[in-house]
């Protein structure tokens, strides 16, 4: 039966709890929630969770249940309204942002609300980069969502077996070829975990002893992680060197087929599998609502993280060019640490006397697989297991919810004396029908 089209459902109109409506329920989005507390507010999202994004590696490798890496927005936010939708449009003089509601982000709209606000928060956050590769879109996978990590393991699995099914050796590895463009933080420990997943998997398929498992690892600047200090990028080079990885800086992707890659450097690898994640960039739904952007469609914010030339509406999160007076002449990155900063002063600026945002960094962190990783903290720079330590502390710190919290220290706990699991469940979504003749 099909559902209801907007006409039958009409144009509802709402108000916005505690006049304060918010577009993007993501890391920014939903800690401004969170930290507004019993004030309340609307949360207009296209899920009803919040991902947290530096353990979906870990998600992806199976070292983590996938539903704890997100948050339900409900439980998190306890006061606010959460409307399951996106934004379509923006009437800054009328207060009102137009909404198609809906029931989850695969299914069509079933209606529309037209939501009044006295406050609006954009944190519509960012989306993947792409560039025109011929056969890219075709043939790469992303990693930027939770289904992007649940449908990279199942992949990198089912190649296990296809290749152990494999009737010669060229496509036996064929299949155990990976390729990931990118070498910033999501590129490196996602290649991380999936190397050690199937490091771990591949003693139980004995036909594929004697085949090698090939990681390739390009990134079009000079070195991988480029943001963290040099010494530390060394190490994480180092680190993936030993573990077999081809890492091919100053290289970039020229063409994607069906079963291989061709690089800038001439080479051609055969191959089943390319991973994009080279950037991110905001939203374009940004450019529809009429908000001024910078030549990278970022929305243009002040020091107190108010939306150029409108009073009553603010940004911040990835899609916003946010100032930060600890650090004058530079913008910060998009990093789930600035956006949780930027969402504390945006939560006090709402609530009291607006007052311009600074924050300077504390560190960084990365993993680089099991009991390895590299941390930067207040100019202490870690690195090997307890790099790794500090990586995980500061991730299950920042971790909203203590029931979240202890479930992730659970998966830990357990991946510490188990193996990890090697079902893959490709077929998760997709119930097996009910008809005599499928």
């Amino acid at each position: 039966m099909e559902g209801p089209t907007r006409a039958q459902t009409g144009l509802q109109q709402r108000q916005a709890r505690g006049g304060i409506l918010i577009l993007g329920g993501g890391f920014a989005g939903g800690y401004v929630a969170r930290l507004l507390g019993k004030r309340g507010s609307t949360i207009v999202s296209r899920e009803n969770f919040m991902l947290y994004t530096p353990i979906l590696p870990e998600a992806a490798s199976g070292t983590l249940e996938p539903r704890h890496v997100v948050v339900p927005l409900r439980m998190m936010c306890r006061h606010s309204e959460l409307v399951l939708g996106r934004a379509v449009s923006l009437d800054t003089a009328a207060r009102t942002v137009r909404v198609e509601t809906e029931v989850s982000a695969s299914t069509a709209p079933v209606g529309a609300a037209e939501i009044h606000y006295e406050r609006l928060v954009i944190a519509l956050g960012a989306v993947a980069r792409t560039l025109p590769i011929p056969g890219l879109a075709e043939h790469g996978l992303g990693f930027k969502s939770l289904a992007d990590a649940i449908y990279l393991r199942n992949h990198v699995l089912r190649q296990l077996e296809l290749a152990e099914a494999a009737l010669s050796a060229d496509d036996a590895k064929r299949h155990l070829s990976f390729v990931f463009v990118g070498a910033g933080y999501a590129g490196v420990e996602a290649l991380a975990e999936l190397s050690d997943l199937l490091r771990d998997t591949s003693r139980f398929y004995p036909g594929l002893k004697d085949i090698r498992q090939r990681w390739v690892l390009v990134d079009a600047a000079p070195k991988i992680l480029p943001e963290i200090p040099t010494r530390l990028g060394d190490y994480a080079a180092r680190e993936l060197w030993k573990r077999g990885v081809d890492i091919r800086v100053s290289t970039t992707l020229e063409s994607v087929e069906e079963h291989a890659v061709t690089l800038s450097d001439g080479s051609r690898l055969d191959t089943e599998t390319l991973v994009w994640t080279a950037g991110v960039k905001a939203n374009p739904i940004q450019g529809r609502l009429g908000l001024p952007l910078d030549d990278r469609g970022r929305v243009v914010v002040n020091s107190l993280l108010q939306v150029e030339g409108l009073g009553d509406v603010w940004a911040l999160g990835d899609g916003a060019r946010v100032p930060n007076e600890a650090t004058p002449g530079r913008f910060d990155p998009p990093t789930c640490q600035h956006a949780l900063r930027q969402a504390r002063r945006l939560a006090k600026n709402l609530s009291g006397s607006p007052r311009p945002y600074r924050y300077r960094m504390l560190g960084q962190v990365a993993t680089l697989g099991r009991h390895k990783g590299i941390a930067d903290v207040l100019g202490l720079r870690l690195r090997g297991f307890l790099g790794w330590f500090v990586t995980r502390t500061y991730h299950l710190y920042q971790l909203p919810l203590l029931t979240r919290k202890l479930r992730v220290v659970t998966d830990w706990t357990v991946s510490l004396f188990f193996r990890r699991d090697i079902a893959e469940l490709g077929m998760l979504g997709h119930p097996t029908s009910l008809r005599d003749d499928e």
